[in-house]
């Protein structure tokens, strides 16, 4: 959740401006009536008018079908809308009360182990989140829990520890991890043109502390598959001189709904016996409007039993493993619309449209001459670039924020250790963003680039912009 600080400029002390044509109520003074911003009005007002005058502030909003920033889905057909309608009131823990709708999302537990290989997707465990950020989470804790059961007679004691192995491009939803709950976050920085995670360098890392190694099937930097069957390979060489046996989470947030339907060789997912758990978003390329991500893990025996809590206050036995207890099973219903409704061949067409047109998008700039690709776009439909060598009169910075004068929404961003040297943009091609839309994006971008190329220096560098990259 974001953070609001509280507002003390003149704006707070005076209301919304109200036009009088939204009124519907009498006498006619209470058409005018503007209700405060920062403090709840003394009166209510009619649902006509609160409606239209938040409408309005929302129009300044992106429009989020030109925000090439987010992985999230912009767009779902008609029918979902209405069955996420119909389930907005339905909160998805009460499983007594709604079984039907508890008994969909099990239906998707099982779909997605069969898709991501369990060795018996009847007795793979899992459950919906409000995203990936509370599926990693709750995976980062039952790694915890099953390092700490194993080291019993070690842990808590100062010199115990816990460590997590990660690259240093994961998600901050990871860091956040670590400092919740205490483990330590053993990064692997980025090395030359190595923008993730390195098998033998997160082997290294790993000792008698490390709960787990967190790989990432499609980082949210440039969109690049991690080499998860390389790390597991290393570990199970670790495994080999030293004993350790260091469990793999899969942070598959894009990438476990794009490379089992365009990577069917890649071998990742729990066909590789040291992967626990995996993690997916739902609300990007499972393509689900947000939140809903999911969490699995291989067999009951990844998941200790002590993180399940049983309640039966609502009516029933519910065992639950989540963060969240109240939460619409709107999203839930949408998912197994959106799996029943597409299948794999559904699936497989809307994924290979959305990497055709990153790649055909990332080789187009590469053709302008003025920038130079990190990624093409044919891993996750998502790639990134900087400017070309000799390019030194505007940055990725100026470049993004030519692009929202047009509507686009392109971050522009620099790398983490070791490559805080480099700046670039990234666009994220979801289903909806088609070749046509491509097509004004490069002319837009084709028509800012002669007033860039005349620019004497960058107005826009990494130590005057926010440059924070935020997922």
């Amino acid at each position: 959740m974001a953070l609001h600080k509280g507002m003390h400029d003149q704006s707070a002390k005076r209301g919304y401006s109200l036009n009088p044509f939204y009124g519907e109520a009498d006498p006619v003074a209470d058409l005018v009536v503007s209700p405060p911003r920062h403090c709840l009005p003394e009166k209510p007002i009619t649902p006509h008018a609160a409606y239209q005058f938040v409408h309005d502030e929302l129009m300044l909003d992106g429009n989020s079908r030109l925000n090439l920033a987010t992985f999230v889905t912009t767009w779902m057909e008609p029918q979902a809308g209405v069955l996420m309608s119909e389930c907005r009131d339905k909160n998805i823990i009460d499983k007594d009360e709604y079984p039907r709708t508890a008994e969909l999302e099990q239906r998707c537990v099982t779909m997605l182990a069969d898709l991501w290989n369990a060795p018996d997707p009847a007795a793979a465990v899992g459950c919906s989140t409000t995203g990936s950020s509370e599926a990693c989470m709750l995976a980062g804790l039952a790694l915890k829990r099953r390092w700490a059961r194993a080291n019993a007679d070690r842990y808590p004691s100062a010199d115990a520890r816990p460590n997590l192995v990660m690259g240093a491009n994961v998600q901050v939803c990871w860091e956040k991890f670590c400092n919740f709950w205490e483990v330590e976050a053993r990064q692997v920085p980025m090395e030359g043109e190595r923008y993730h995670l390195d098998p033998g360098a997160a082997a290294e890392l790993c000792d008698e502390n490390t709960i787990g190694v967190v790989t990432v099937l499609g980082s949210t930097f440039d969109g690049s598959y991690e080499p998860v069957a390389e790390v597991c390979a290393a570990l199970d060489a670790l495994q080999e001189r030293t004993g350790l046996d260091i469990p793999v989470h899969v942070d598959g947030a894009s990438g476990a709904m794009i490379a089992p339907f365009l990577d069917e060789d890649l071998v990742w997912d729990f066909r590789l016996p040291r992967v626990a758990s995996i993690n997916t978003s739902g609300h990007k390329y499972g393509l689900v409007y947000p939140g809903v991500g999911w969490a699995l893990w291989r067999d009951r025996a990844a998941l200790p039993e002590e993180l399940v809590f049983r309640v039966n206050y609502l009516g029933g036995d519910m065992p639950t493993f989540a963060l969240n207890f109240s939460r619409p099973g709107a999203q839930v219903a949408a998912q197994y619309y959106t799996f029943v409704r597409l299948g794999r061949e559904g699936y497989r067409a809307v994924q290979q449209t959305a990497r055709e047109v990153a790649t055909t998008l990332a080789q187009r700039i590469a053709e302008l001459g003025d920038f130079e690709l990190l990624t093409r776009g044919d891993e996750l439909p998502v790639f990134a670039f900087t400017t070309a060598k000799g390019i030194d009169n505007f940055s990725v910075f100026d470049v993004s924020r030519r692009l929202r004068e047009r509507g686009w929404l392109v971050p522009a961003y620099s790398f983490p250790p070791n490559r805080e040297d480099l700046s670039v943009l990234r666009i994220v091609c979801r289903n909806g963003f088609t070749l046509d839309l491509a097509d004004l994006f490069m002319d837009d971008l084709t028509s800012l680039l002669p007033e860039l190329r005349r620019q004497h220096e960058p107005l826009d560098r990494p130590e005057r912009v926010d440059t924070a990259f935020h997922h």
